[in-house]
Parts: C-alpha cells; structure tokens; sequence
C-alpha cells in the first residue's frame, strides 16, 4: 500500500490503514519524540498524540509534502507541546514548593541515557543532550534530525518548512554552539 493509498484510505476511516501507517511510522515517531524529550513515558505519550492527530486531522494533508514529512512536522509540534507543558508544571511545581508546609521536593528531574549508546559512553552522552536541550529551539530541532535521526537537508528543510541554505546555517551554529558549551565544560 503507498502512501497515497493509506491517506486515501485513512480519509475513509479505514481501520487497516491507519494500523498500516503505525507499523510504518511508529518507530521513526518514538525515536524522534524519545530523542526530543528524552523521557520513555513522555516519547510514548507524545507518539499516541501524534497518531491520533495524524487519524483526526487528515483531510488537512494537502500533499505538499510526503506524507512522513507531514507526520514529523506533527511530531516536532508534539514534543515541543510536551516541553512546554513540562516547564509549566515544573514551575509550578517549585513555586508550590515555596509554599509547602512539608519543604518536600515535588518535581525532580531524572538524568536521561539514550538507549543507542553504549554503557561505557552513557556518561558524556548525558552531558551532550543537555548540552543540545540548551540549543535554540531550531537549532536543536535541526541538530536533532540530522545528526540523530539522520535526515538529510532536504528533509529536515521540509518538516521546519524552510530552505536547505537555512538548514545548513542552523546546523552550522548548533555545532559553534555545542563546540563552545564543551570548550567551556573542558575548561579549554
């Protein structure tokens, strides 16, 4: 089935097709939701999310782009949701903080290990995703595509619906960005 088949048979409602457009996309969505969010739970929720976006709101795919490239732009949009969200919970959580009776903490944020690197390696991957989460947002998102996901500029210009010339300069200060942060954490 192409993807012009199971959009015309999703825009049915069919059953079968939207089963087909999971098994297609689902682990390109968790990877980029999980790499994006870096928390299991939050990556599976967000994945859900964009399903069911994708499953309501396909009579608004128009076809100019391919279908993937329409579910990342969904999926980009739901982890970014997701962070936000979590901000405000977090800020709310500490500023409740502030006024609880028992001081207890009620937010704490766990360290996150990418389930592609290796045990021994763990450690400094952990210090580059924070290094990357304190990218600029487009930054990070084309830093993220491509370097983790491994789209080309191509791609990624298609999901942020901008030039491959604006892909290349957003990688290129992702990198001056993450190579200053290191310089800094090295002490060189």
């Amino acid at each position: 089935m192409s993807e012009q088949e199971i959009v015309e048979q999703l825009r049915k409602g069919d059953e079968e097709a939207f089963k087909k457009l999971v098994t297609l996309f689902q682990e390109k969505v968790f990877n980029t939701a999980l790499n994006f969010l870096q928390n299991y739970q939050d990556a599976e929720d967000a994945a859900q999310e964009v399903f069911i976006q994708v499953f309501n709101s396909i009579d608004q795919f128009k076809g100019n782009s391919t279908l993937s490239t329409w579910i990342y732009r969904i999926a980009i949009s739901k982890c970014l949701d997701h962070t936000r969200n979590k901000k405000r919970k977090k800020r709310f959580a500490f500023i409740s903080n502030l006024f609880s009776e028992k001081n207890e903490l009620l937010y704490e944020a766990t360290d996150f290990h990418h389930p592609g690197v290796q045990l021994d390696r763990k450690e400094d991957a952990a210090i580059l995703f924070k290094m990357v989460n304190s990218l600029p947002g487009n930054q990070k998102t084309a830093f993220l595509l491509n370097k983790i996901d491994g789209l080309s500029y191509t791609e990624i210009a298609g999901i942020m619906n901008t030039s491959e010339p604006a892909v290349d300069s957003l990688l290129q200060r992702a990198k001056q960005n993450l190579r200053k942060k290191i310089n800094e954490q090295t002490g060189k």
